[in-house]
């Protein structure tokens, strides 16, 4: 998809769902808990019409790659489709990271033990996340984040999460 075609279809999207639950340009919290390290964030990331910097500089750090530490600034968009889905499902509970940002070097070392791991992977660009969404059946934020339409979604049933991404819309 086009990059304006995809950011007119977030805005619309967006704006419905703002509408929906009385949040036209106010805050958006998320709240993360980080399955490898044990760690907790809440960020507000998005405050009367802007993306808060500092809260993307907090996010940097905690979506680093926790096998080695790395960092990457992260799509603002991906954390927009996170509140959406909070907003579509009416929670404000807690999202459990299983992956987020990852090194070259960690992809390419799970790439060599897995078949299921993209050599240009969306998480190396800072653009994906596997997550979980607590009080939240799996399949449920499998299909809302699919009729989302915003990037692609993996459903990983065995391994408890679901992947959304920024690039192109697609579904596995």
């Amino acid at each position: 998809m086009k990059p304006l075609l995809k950011t007119i279809l977030l805005l619309c999207s967006m704006a419905a769902v703002s509408t929906l639950s009385g949040n036209t340009g106010g805050e958006r919290t998320l709240k993360f808990y980080h399955t490898h390290t044990g760690d907790s964030l809440q960020v507000v990331y998005f405050r009367q019409g802007e993306y808060d910097t500092g809260a993307f500089d907090q996010l940097k750090v905690f979506l680093a790659d926790w096998r080695d530490g790395k960092q990457h600034d992260f799509d603002p968009q991906l954390m927009d489709i996170l509140w959406q889905l909070q907003q579509i499902n009416g929670s404000a509970n807690t999202w459990e990271v299983i992956s987020a940002y990852r090194s070259p070097e960690t992809n390419e070392m799970l790439r060599s033990r897995s078949s299921g791991v993209a050599r240009n992977s969306q998480h190396v660009l800072g653009t994906a996340i596997d997550v979980r969404l607590r009080g939240l059946e799996l399949e449920v934020l499998r299909d809302n984040a699919r009729s989302l339409k915003l990037g692609g979604v993996g459903y990983y049933a065995k391994s408890n999460f679901v992947h959304v991404d920024t690039g192109r819309v697609r579904y596995w």
